[in-house]
């Protein structure tokens, strides 16, 4: 399902990284490594986010968390960061921005996307898997919220033997995009911390 494709070196404000690409049919994906491969290292799995990582938007946390990832990795000196192609949840850039439309409306981030036909979150972390098998990785400390991620990997086989909450900063314009998150996908941050 996933190809290996290259590797390069990667310096970063972070740190330097080894930066692996990865293809899958018509995505490409890709694995910031810092320090040692070994069972146990920490790793973040981020879904690509343009307008949150790129244009710095504040309707979403994804920016904060992708920074937040990669500063803790950095800290520890080891780490791996995957870097999965599934923007807008899986329903791609155009329809995140017809869904930030429909938000705009009054709708929150799922029922946007169910109003344009799609199902809450469409990600898929099959290829995640891959890329942990690749790197001959099978238990990892796993940065996340989404109790979802945490299911499905361990599905596939990894063993998370240690879930580490990841920051995620609320303002005037992603409050209830957090609280949606909580309360109709089950993440697993604290409401008294956002």
């Amino acid at each position: 399902m996933v190809k290996f494709e290259a590797q390069s070196k990667l310096p970063t404000i972070y740190g330097e990284f080894i930066i692996r690409a990865y293809s899958e049919n018509d995505k490409e994906h890709l694995a910031l490594i810092m320090g040692e491969l070994k069972n146990g290292i920490i790793v973040r799995i981020h879904s690509q986010c343009i307008t949150g990582e790129v244009f710095n938007s504040l309707r979403c946390d994804c920016g904060f968390q992708l920074n937040y990832a990669l500063k803790r990795i950095s800290e520890e000196k080891n780490g791996i960061l995957i870097y999965l192609s599934q923007e807008g949840r899986g329903i791609g850039l155009i329809n995140k921005i017809k869904a930030y439309y429909l938000q705009d409306l009054g709708y929150d981030t799922v029922s946007a996307n169910h109003q344009l036909g799609f199902e809450s979150d469409l990600r898929n972390y099959k290829v995640a898997f891959e890329i942990l098998k690749d790197l001959g990785i099978s238990e990892i400390k796993l940065m996340t919220n989404n109790p979802n991620k945490i299911k499905e990997l361990e599905f596939y086989g990894i063993k998370i033997i240690q879930r580490i909450p990841i920051f995620t900063k609320a303002n005037e314009y992603n409050r209830s995009y957090i609280l949606t998150k909580i309360k109709k996908l089950g993440h697993l941050i604290d409401e008294n911390q956002i």
